[in-house]
């Protein structure tokens, strides 16, 4: 898929969203964020990234003492979250996947370019889905399937390995099946991620958006369909948010 592509949609969604959203409503899925926290965070996230990617740093503490000051009108804001998105995008495109930098993965091998470019989509898809599902009376747009399982799948490649592996095991293992798109991952007690339909000792199945938003604790676990033992499902969605 294309990322940037995606990360453009998603990011051209949230800002128009919050164009004529009120800066101080409460994000209920951000506990102790308003409207305006969430366009400063999601702007920061682009300009750290642009940033590590510009610099080709290989320490985050050397970029954070660049950081910029807060804008404070929510109009400036605004306008300082869109230029950072953009600015972000082009760097994206403009820059090769297999450039070296400083990322928090595990993996060598993603201390890259290409990482930064697959993991802003779903931070992109996420706080989209944040800013409609606080601002708006309808329900926020689901995210796009294509996209919703390639962020599954980065994150079980990724993000899963700092709180299940082999020393802090699930106590079963997980199936979690996209019903809407290609996309299923057996997830073994020790945190091995494969790509295959097999029997896992709880089976999590929904929409590839449900579930990268169950993942990320933004819809109840308990909310798609489960078949097995739940409570190890709500352990490893636990355990992915708070280790």
């Amino acid at each position: 898929m294309d990322h940037v592509d995606a990360i453009r949609r998603e990011s051209e969604l949230f800002y128009a969203t919050a164009l004529v959203a009120d800066a101080e409503l409460g994000v209920p899925s951000c506990p102790g964020w308003t409207i305006a926290d969430l366009v400063w965070h999601l702007g920061e996230v682009h300009w750290f990234w642009t940033a590590v990617i510009e610099q080709r740093a290989s320490d985050p503490a050397e970029v954070e003492k660049t950081k910029p000051a807060r804008p404070t009108g929510y109009g400036e804001l605004l306008e300082w979250g869109r230029a950072r998105a953009d600015r972000m995008i082009r760097v994206l495109e403009n820059t090769s996947g297999d450039v070296s930098v400083w990322t928090w993965a595990l993996d060598e091998a993603d201390h890259s370019v290409a990482f930064i470019r697959r993991h802003q989509v779903q931070e992109a898809a996420i706080h989209r889905w944040d800013m409609q599902s606080a601002s708006t009376q309808a329900p926020p747009d689901a995210i796009a399937p294509e996209v919703g399982s390639d962020s599954i799948d980065e994150f079980l490649a990724v993000t899963l390995p700092w709180s299940v592996n082999a020393e802090k095991p699930l106590p079963g293992s997980v199936h979690l099946h996209c019903t809407d798109t290609t996309g299923e991952w057996i997830i073994h007690r020790d945190g091995q991620v494969e790509p295959v339909h097999t029997k896992g000792d709880v089976a999590v199945r929904g929409t590839a958006s449900d579930l990268l938003l169950a993942l990320y604790e933004r819809v109840p676990i308990d909310a798609l369909e489960l078949i097995g033992d739940a409570a190890v499902a709500r352990q490893l969605v636990e355990r992915v948010n708070t280790e």
